[in-house]
């Protein structure tokens, strides 16, 4: 099999390694890609950019083995991908891909035959240099870079002809807890995303001096890789998943409802999780969700870790249940915001409207309330919220009803809308439902708005669809002191909102902290945010040296105080949370420089310095692998490869990229175009943010020469 040397050539152990439902699956993808048959008419394929005067070749797609390890709160993953080259040219590949956007990104090895290339941490630009230098050299390299915190892409040139190549990265992440109910995300696919234009005219100031129009999304290439047509290509980049979990409880449900498992008992603690269907193609993002036997609910508490002489803490602190008479039901203007844009259609849209719709139905006529739409224009339901009568709940539900998905994504302006409180001495809670998938790319221009607007008012984002965009989703709401709900199918919508909705009418634990009676401690997040019903307070801490003395909690719930101390000598054993704290203190350290807390200099420092201590993957430092061995010659070509990716399970391509395909109108809904990849070796090309500016000249041009060619021929017949 062409894949045992470099298997055993990694080393790992034998929980990291790729699985032998992998590896067989590795093995049938290239005989099949090695067969001279050519493709069928449908078949989509990976397109290689030809060596000057030759055309694109074909080439097998990647294939992906992610291998999870739960401890408790924390998560060990490993992810193997596979890249073959099937052509008979030297080929550069590069891959864009996702990770949870709380991944600590801290390991990569190269694997090219039976050598094994571990990457070093470096700063970002040291890194690229040192990787086209090997490209050009003729050196096997790998590079792994964030284009964002929950999107990364890999580099890897000159995989010879014929020739397979493991890239193999480590991550670590959190366990999230809700309720009882604990929850791991794998995302699988990265969701296109629609990028604002940049302004069409440069700024001028008042002294005459102009400037270049800033554009909203500068990196708009390295996050729009190629997307597979689902109508003309079939799904690409198998997927296989092993997770082994020790939950440290005895568990009760676990469950997917993403995809269908096979889950096998190892002890009351512990389950082994593999997808009942063996590999799947990578188009929707997986969630596992576990809950304790009942009535064994676990004390939630402190585990620590050692490392270099420190400390390091990971903290889940349950806060006291508020049942119905620990307060009075806040009177609530609730502004819903709703995505009605080309990624929201089909499945998605009717996710969308069943929460709005679930919320309008909890409302009181003590509440006011409000409804905006948006795709690339928005619209309000009324100026500012209105009470919440039967009639204006009806009129909310006919408003929502008529939506229909169209348009590009532009997020900014509803948002600032919902976040505008022309009221703000009324006393009243201010709460903003925001639904969407998150598929824009823009993400620090929502945060920066936030920030600014946001003012008494408390942001919940709620996500939709296969994929959404957790980094945007997740630091939105911690920016607006909310929370973060995801809801995957219509069957989620009742228990999930009815979560969400609760959360909302119930009080919050606010003026939250968490002092340690040992001096030099660093806490992240620094500024602990409000707490909702079932929701812990999870945070991490780096002690100076050996755990001491206690850590005590203190809040308000329903005005009153509440505290609770915590001795740190009963930390349990933990794995990976110095990562944990890093990659938790980078985040606070970004959110500082978007808001304007940090200037960019001092952040950007600040991110290095921990990056290059804890080996983590961050915007300011990458991955690089070089292998010292030259094996591309001189003179001899090498191609490049951007590796397509699968539209996301239930998204619509015409709604999403036009209608591309020939005899098809265009369509002109200002989203970003893709042209389909399949076999025929058309140019893959980026998607791009334009709004049908190209095809609008042409048709004015069009119709400007009928309309001279018209008047002509009527002024000739009136002539004779």
């Amino acid at each position: 099999m062409p894949f045992s040397s470099p298997r055993s050539a990694v080393e790992l152990p034998r929980n990291a390694a790729p699985s032998p439902l992998f590896l067989a699956l590795l093995a049938l993808l290239v005989l099949v890609a090695s067969a001279q048959a050519s493709p069928g008419p449908t078949r989509g394929g990976l397109t290689l950019r030809g060596s000057a005067g030759g055309a694109p070749a074909e080439a097998v797609q990647l294939a992906t083995d992610i291998s999870v390890d739960v401890s408790g709160p924390t998560a060990r993953a490993v992810v193997t991908q596979a890249f073959r080259n099937t052509g008979a040219d030297w080929v550069e590949g590069t891959y864009v891909y996702p990770l949870p956007e709380d991944a600590a990104l801290d390991g990569m090895k190269l694997v090219v035959g039976s050598r094994v290339i571990v990457a070093d941490i470096r700063e970002r630009a040291a890194a690229k240099r040192a990787y086209e230098a090997a490209k050009a050299a003729g050196q096997s390299a790998a590079l792994t870079a964030q284009a964002r915190p929950n999107i990364f892409t890999n580099a890897v040139a000159n995989i010879g002809p014929g020739e397979t190549v493991l890239v193999q990265i480590t991550y670590q992440q959190t366990i999230p807890v809700s309720g009882e109910t604990r929850m791991l995300r794998l995302p699988l696919v990265v969701a296109p995303r629609y990028n604002s234009a940049p302004a069409a005219l440069d700024a001028v100031s008042l002294d005459g001096v102009a400037e270049a129009a800033r554009d909203p999304v500068p990196d708009r290439a390295r996050i729009s890789p190629p997307v597979l047509d689902p109508s003309v290509s079939r799904p690409t980049n198998p997927v296989a998943v092993t997770v082994r979990l020790r939950a440290g409880f005895a568990v009760g449900s676990l469950r997917s409802a993403t995809h269908a498992i096979r889950v096998t008992e190892a002890g009351p603690e512990a389950r082994t999780v593999t997808l009942a269907d063996g590999v799947v193609p990578a188009d929707r993002d997986l969630e596992l969700t576990w809950a304790p036997v009942p009535s064994r609910m676990p004390g939630l508490g402190l585990f620590r870790e050692t490392v270099a002489g420190r400390t390091y803490l990971l903290a889940a602190v349950n806060p006291p249940e508020t049942g119905p008479d620990a307060a009075t039901r806040p009177m609530r203007d609730v502004t819903f915001v709703i995505d009605n844009s080309g990624s929201m259609s089909g499945a998605s849209m009717r996710q969308a409207k069943a929460g709005l719709l679930a919320g309008l139905r909890r409302l009181t006529p003590q509440d006011r309330v409000n409804v905006i739409r948006f795709d690339d224009t928005w619209d309000a339901l009324h100026p500012e919220p209105v009470p919440a009568t039967p009639d204006a709940l009806a009129e909310a539900e006919r408003f929502v009803a008529a939506l229909e998905a169209r348009g590009g994504t532009e997020m900014l302006a509803p948002l600032e809308a919902a976040l505008a409180d022309p009221h703000p001495e009324d006393g009243r809670v201010r709460q903003v439902v925001f639904l969407t998938d998150g598929a824009v790319g823009d993400e620090e221009r929502i945060f920066a708005a936030i920030h600014a607007h946001l003012g008494r008012s408390r942001l919940f984002m709620v996500g939709i669809g296969s994929a959404p965009n957790g980094h945007l989703m997740r630091h939105a709401a911690e920016i607006g002191r909310g929370s973060f709900t995801e809801i995957r199918d219509l069957a989620q919508v009742g228990e999930r909102t009815r979560a969400l909705y609760e959360k909302l009418e119930s009080p919050a634990v606010t003026d939250l902290t968490a002092t340690f009676s040992v001096p030099g401690v660093a806490v992240t997040p620094g500024a602990l945010p409000d707490l909702y019903r079932g929701e812990p307070l999870v945070f991490a801490a780096r002690l100076p040296g050996e755990a001491q003395g206690t850590v005590t909690v203190a809040g308000r719930v329903g005005g009153r105080a509440w505290s609770r101390t915590l001795p740190l000598a009963e930390a349990g054993a933990g794995a990976g949370i110095s990562k944990v704290w890093a990659r938790s203190r980078i985040g606070g350290t970004e959110t500082a420089r978007i808001t304007g807390r940090l200037g960019p200099d001092t952040a950007d420092a600040a991110i290095l310095a921990l990056a290059l201590e804890h080996g983590l993957t961050t915007r300011l430092t990458s991955l690089v692998a070089v292998d010292a061995t030259p094996r591309r010659a001189p003179g001899t070509p090498l191609v490049a490869a951007d590796l397509p990716l699968n539209l996301p399970a239930g998204w619509d391509f015409a709604k999403v990229f036009g209608t591309d395909r020939p005899g098809a109108e265009p369509a002109d809904d200002g989203a970003a175009r893709i042209v389909p990849i399949g076999a025929d070796g058309a140019a893959v090309d980026l998607p791009q943010t334009g709004a049908g500016i190209l095809a609008q000249l042409g048709l004015g041009l069009l119709l400007a020469l009928m309309g001279l060619l018209l008047c002509a021929g009527l002024r000739t017949g009136d002539l004779r």
